[in-house]
């Protein structure tokens, strides 16, 4: 059984690996890709597309191979990618269907102002009718702001939009048990219900594609994680999404296990939250078990710097994760309250704005397991 196939918004990532051909990108994959999308479109459904292409098109440009420092790999990104906006046009026009080039970083993601803009403006290019085409902006990307790969952007991409369904769309024919260069006869599986259990599974990936299977099933378990299923399949087969979406076995699919909506879905899907906030056990368990508000009494330690209405990172004493939330008070404010009880914020404040440190309509639990 497969949930989500009927959904009514989809995101629809294209790795390289599937996109590339021997002298660049290859307009027969893309125009098949257009023509499903299309056909889902005439359906009712709403399709994002998450492409990535544009260094492997600056390299068969250029004549280059794959760079390996991060400078020539932006060039190279920049080069390639008016040139897979134009393939993409090339293939969406004669169908009647616009594109739209919608290039993010993480910060984008991370900033909840930018986060919403991204959001209204995705909104509207769907009600005009417009196929997006995001990817990331490699040019201006580093390190700390990087979402490292387009499986990653797919799924947070997925949680901007609230999508039904994130496809992601490979070089490989599904998850297998062993990898199935070095054992021909591994079994494929199909459905995944926890993919905490299959993640020692994941290997490299084509030279073309910078994710490999671990990323997928990474970007499988954040988009899991907000209540959204993900599918994995051969992206150069035609027909492939068509045919999935009747519930043809193909590919694998991994269900969801968490809904988590608007804000609690940004925060859940935050790379980089400004602080974090070190909890006792009693804390802890009143989070998990009761959905309770975090309280300053239960606060151990304060690390970073953070201001009020920022992110944060609430961690047990042993390291674990257990959300994330938006502070009610700054990092120095928090110091001097910890460990006090709610009563006494004014007393060693001088004033309180609320009793919690995070309120838990602003806090996103992160899943065990």
């Amino acid at each position: 059984m497969r949930p989500g196939l009927s959904a009514k918004r989809l995101v629809v990532k294209v790795g390289s690996a599937v996109l590339a051909g021997e002298g660049g990108l290859d307009p027969d994959v893309m125009g098949e890709i257009a023509r499903q999308v299309a056909l889902l479109r005439q359906e009712g459904r709403e399709v994002v597309l998450v492409s990535s292409g544009a260094v492997a098109a600056g390299m068969a440009l250029m004549g280059l191979p794959r760079p390996k420092d991060m400078p020539k790999k932006q060039a190279l990104a920049a080069i390639g990618q008016p040139l897979l906006m134009a393939a993409w046009w090339q293939a969406f026009a004669p169908l009647g269907l616009y594109v739209a080039q919608v290039l993010l970083t993480a910060e984008d993601l991370s900033a909840r102002e930018r986060y919403l803009n991204a959001k209204a403006t995705l909104r509207a290019l769907l009600d005009l009718g417009v196929v997006p085409i995001i990817n990331e902006n490699d040019t201006v990307a580093f390190h700390e702001i990087r979402f490292g790969d387009n499986d990653q952007l797919s799924a947070r991409v997925a949680a901007l939009v609230e999508a039904g369904l994130l496809l992601i769309l490979s070089d490989v024919d599904a998850l297998y048990e062993e990898d199935p260069k070095l054992n021909p006869g591994a079994r494929a599986i199909l459905e995944v219900e926890d993919v905490e259990k299959v993640l020692a599974h994941a290997g490299g990936g084509n030279p073309l594609g910078s994710g490999g299977m671990r990323s997928k099933l990474l970007a499988a378990r954040l988009a899991g994680r907000v209540g959204i299923p993900t599918l994995l399949l051969p992206g150069r087969r035609p027909g492939v999404i068509l045919e999935a979406l009747k519930g043809a076995p193909i590919g694998t699919y991994f269900h969801a296990r968490r809904r988590y909506r608007g804000e609690k879905a940004w925060l859940y899907g935050l790379l980089r939250p400004k602080g974090e906030l070190v909890l006792d056990r009693g804390a802890v368990q009143a989070l998990k078990e009761r959905g309770a508000s975090l309280l300053p009494a239960g606060i151990k330690e304060v690390r970073g710097r953070f201001s009020r209405g920022e992110a944060v990172r609430l961690l047990a004493e042993s390291g674990e994760e257990v959300g994330v939330g938006l502070a009610n008070y700054a990092s120095e404010e928090v110091a001097r309250i910890r460990g006090r009880k709610s009563g006494e914020i004014e007393e060693v404040l001088g004033y309180r704005y609320t009793e919690e440190v995070v309120h838990r309509d602003h806090l996103a639990l992160k899943e065990e397991g």
